[in-house]
């Protein structure tokens, strides 16, 4: 399934993280899609997260095998000495930047709670060739710690209107700064390319032709996600 030859580079994205951009990653990627979209059906909107598409979780043995996959890296490169928590989804961007919710229209954190000692990381692999459909980029904040949360805050607790209006924004996909976040890193899509970076950083998918989205697998912003808890090495 996975390539034990897969080409890895480290970009460093701050002082304290990176972020692996692994090519080459699956043996087959065309079964994927080919399994995708006879599965297009099942697909569906997630009411657990703000996610601007559809998705379809994998079965926990897809997981596991990602995860024999990346456990050499884990330690060197994230400091994890083992996995508790994980799992993985197949998604596809689908709504129009017209459609974007205030949230959905900032860049975001991978929502994973974790307790001292723990640490969260989050991969996405390309599984489409039109670059058009977007990498993903990387932001750091312009303001501080409280000012960045209240702006988060009010991004799900105010209606649209009333969150545009104030911050001066508009509803679409981030692909480059603006008042609240500044863009430090875009690495753009390829076929088959992995990415795998801390869950706390701000990132968004860089999509710079959204009129190319839609809900084929075949076509679309096809992606496998994958998201991990980890219980960090010993000092």
């Amino acid at each position: 399934m996975f390539n034990a030859k897969a080409r890895v580079e480290v970009l460093r994205i701050d002082d304290a993280n990176v972020c692996l951009v692994i090519d080459d990653v699956l043996l087959e990627p065309g079964r994927w899609v080919n399994a995708a979209a006879e599965q297009r059906a099942d697909f569906a909107p997630s009411p657990a997260n703000a996610y601007p598409g559809r998705e379809l979780r994998m079965q926990d043995s897809v997981t596991q095998t990602m995860l024999g996959f990346l456990r050499p890296v884990l330690q060197p490169h994230f400091g994890i000495r083992r996995i508790i928590d994980a799992y993985s989804r197949l998604s596809m961007v689908t709504l129009a930047p017209t459609a974007l919710s205030p949230a959905q229209s900032l860049c975001h954190r991978d929502r994973l709670q974790c307790r001292p000692g723990q640490t969260a990381l989050a991969s996405v692999l390309y599984l489409f060739d039109n670059p058009g459909l977007g990498g993903t980029a990387f932001f750091r904040p312009r303001q501080d710690a409280a000012a960045t949360d209240r702006l988060l805050y009010d991004s799900n607790a105010l209606q649209a209107a009333e969150f545009f209006a104030r911050y001066g924004l508009q509803p679409g996909y981030l692909t480059d700064s603006n008042a609240y976040f500044e863009k430090t890193h875009s690495i753009p899509a390829r076929w088959n390319r992995l990415l795998v970076y801390s869950g706390m950083l701000f990132h968004s998918g860089e999509i710079s032709d959204p009129e190319a989205l839609n809900d084929d697998p075949r076509t679309g912003r096809l992606t496998l996600n994958g998201f991990f808890t980890g219980r960090m090495a010993l000092g």
